[in-house]
């Protein structure tokens, strides 16, 4: 599917673009790699102030998963909190006084013994 594909709707109706229906269609998007012998896979996004893990996200578990930015590495300041899930969409607010547009990663970290489980470079 190209991006100028639509979404068809039961209608019948072409209302929205495939990518803005799959991806938001606001921000920077990047696909997660695993770190430390864990499978993260899926899509992140930086859309204002707000990080998304889209509907494709999954990962296959692990102590303590926390969300946070980086820029060519992990930032500790940028922590947003515990993973929601291990699979499918959820969202984060960045923290106030972190600028997300300087930042071209998405982490998923484990806090406690302190590794990567996962990153999305950004576009």
């Amino acid at each position: 599917m190209n991006r100028r594909s639509f979404l068809r709707l039961s209608g019948g109706l072409a209302l929205l673009p495939a990518a803005t229906a799959i991806a938001g269609g606001h921000g920077r998007l990047g696909s997660f790699a695993g770190a430390s012998n864990h499978v993260t896979t899926g899509t992140a996004e930086i859309a204002g102030n707000q990080v998304n893990l889209l509907a494709d996200f999954t990962f296959d578990g692990a102590p303590d998963p926390k969300v946070a930015l980086g820029r060519d590495g992990y930032d500790p300041r940028t922590l947003m909190g515990p993973l929601q899930s291990n699979s499918g969409a959820s969202s984060y607010a960045v923290p106030a006084g972190v600028d997300a547009s300087q930042y071209n990663e998405v982490w998923i970290w484990c806090e406690k013994f302190n590794v990567p489980l996962g990153v999305a470079k950004l576009n």
